[in-house]
């Protein structure tokens, strides 16, 4: 399980509560959505400091782990999930051979290596029986993730470049035929929202819905419907937003004066660097109806030292 637990766990890397891709690209059902673009943090400008904290603090273990080189191998991972516990995670990049041998042995271990297809492509099955976790938990700081529906799979790497994941055969055979592209129906009442930018490294939404079984002692996630989280790439900046659905719009504003006061709390702690202090003191908050927007543009060497702490 260790092999399909990285995979799983690297879906989970930059999500700060629970992608680059236009809003046409997501699902209409879809209740999270995550998007991750190595290959445009790899390119220059302020990504390479972020690109560089993810490769010294998990890129690395991952190699040493799993034998597989996220840098020469990996270009991107989007991932979604719907309200029925159904997922879907497709990673980009041109894998070795070596990778790849790597995956059917996995297969191997816990799934049946004999090929389905769908319009003439091979998929495998992976799980469904006693072999596999009940339940399987990651760790992000003080969070938990539990993805139940990854304990049985679908496997595909009969898309170039493409490693496609889902939690069933009919997503396995929909992604198939749709060339291992996630096809958005975006018409609908309650859409997830996207945050979108012309260099976009991380892309994460989520429905309030999905922390129902959660202990969350958070005013503004009980008070919201919604919640949006950008980094993207903007001149020598790295652009962080946040955007939320209130319950309603008296909400919004009061959600808006919090975020004010606990900025302004952190900015006159004593123990806060002066450059923190400073880049905070460029952060917006604004209100505007049910929707509340949080955005600031840092220094990436800043963040990168931040995460590092």
């Amino acid at each position: 399980m260790r092999f399909f637990k990285i995979l799983a766990v690297l879906v989970l890397l930059a999500v700060p509560v629970v992608a680059a891709a236009a809003a046409g690209s997501v699902p209409g059902n879809a209740t999270w959505y995550f998007h991750v673009d190595f290959k445009q943090m790899r390119s220059g400008g302020p990504g390479v400091a972020m690109y560089d904290w993810l490769r010294d603090e998990v890129m690395t273990d991952i190699r040493e782990d799993a034998g597989i080189d996220i840098e020469k191998e990996l270009d991107k991972i989007t991932s979604y999930g719907t309200a029925d516990n159904h997922v879907v995670l497709v990673f980009d990049g041109k894998l070795s051979q070596e990778t790849r041998d790597k995956i059917m042995a996995f297969i191997a271990s816990g799934g049946d290596i004999n090929p389905l297809k769908s319009k003439g492509k091979t998929y495998y099955h992976f799980g469904g029986d006693d072999s596999i976790d009940d339940k399987v938990i990651y760790e992000t700081g003080s969070i938990q993730y539990q993805i139940e529906s990854l304990n049985e799979s679908w496997i595909s790497m009969a898309v170039r470049n493409k490693v496609i994941i889902t939690s069933t055969e009919g997503l396995m055979q929909a992604m198939l035929d749709n060339n291992g592209k996630i096809k958005g129906t975006r018409s609908v009442d309650d859409a997830l929202m996207i945050l979108t930018a012309e260099k976009t490294l991380v892309q994460a939404s989520m429905k309030s819905g999905m922390l129902g079984e959660a202990d969350w002692d958070s005013n503004i996630l009980r008070n919201t419907e919604q919640v949006a989280f950008l980094i993207s790439a903007a001149a020598n900046k790295l652009a962080i937003e946040a955007k939320l659905i209130a319950t309603e719009a008296e909400m919004a504003e009061s959600l808006a004066s919090v975020a004010r006061g606990l900025i302004s709390l952190v900015m006159f702690d004593e123990e806060m660097e002066p450059e923190v202090a400073a880049a905070l003191q460029g952060t917006r908050v604004e209100a505007k109806g049910k929707n509340l927007s949080i955005s600031v543009a840092l220094d990436p060497e800043l963040v990168a030292k931040t995460l590092g702490e």
